[in-house]
């Protein structure tokens, strides 16, 4: 059968079919961003992507499944965490991966989806579920992975711990004089937490 048969059938091409898939996705991270996981849905997903909601079923199944592949790309720069235990010196580990982690969240960039994900995982369960998830099998794992201790994983989770909370307090709730203080500072005060957390006694 010829591609303009196909075509006519009905049938997506495969680039057809990528590019349907890119842009529900897109719109996924957008709606989810600006509204949250509670007010978003798979039907005002796919309006605003210009596609049937079973498409969206589809291509990504549940809310849960779209919010989570959603996320999945928006939270990529801070997956790569881990990759500050490679360079340099072991007692300077808690100083690299803490400038990194507040690094995603200073730039604007990156730090609105993971305000969304972070917001829809404090106000709704299902959210929580998946943020969890995702968190412990590619972020806290990967960073126990590295840590050559028996109670590797309770130190990786204290450190995010440290970090999350410490991010939630300045970008999400804003707590003065958290959020108007310089980086550099909160940064110095820390990173010897987070290392403790890491490789102390």
């Amino acid at each position: 059968m010829t591609d303009t048969a196909s075509r006519r059938r009905g049938r997506r091409t495969r680039t057809e079919s990528a590019d349907t898939r890119d842009r529900i996705l897109s719109v996924a991270r957008e709606e989810f961003s600006q509204r949250g996981y509670e007010k978003t849905s798979v039907r005002g997903i796919a309006k605003a992507a210009g596609v049937d909601p079973a498409l969206v079923h589809h291509y990504f199944g549940t809310k849960e499944q779209v919010f989570e592949t959603a996320i999945e790309v928006a939270f990529a720069p801070a997956l790569n965490a881990p990759e500050a235990f490679a360079e340099g010196p072991p007692d300077e580990v808690g100083e690299r991966l803490t400038r990194f982690i507040f690094g995603i969240w200073e730039n604007p960039t990156s730090r609105t989806p993971l305000l969304a994900i972070v917001r829809s995982a404090v106000n709704n369960e299902a959210a929580a579920a998946v943020f969890r998830r995702l968190v412990a099998s590619q972020l806290l794992r990967r960073i126990a992975s590295r840590l050559d201790l028996p109670d590797a994983e309770l130190r990786a989770e204290l450190a995010a711990a440290q970090l999350v909370g410490c991010a939630m307090l300045r970008y999400v709730i804003k707590v003065e004089p958290l959020v108007s203080a310089d980086i550099e500072q909160i940064i110095e005060r820390v990173a010897p937490v987070v290392q403790g957390h890491l490789t102390g006694p």
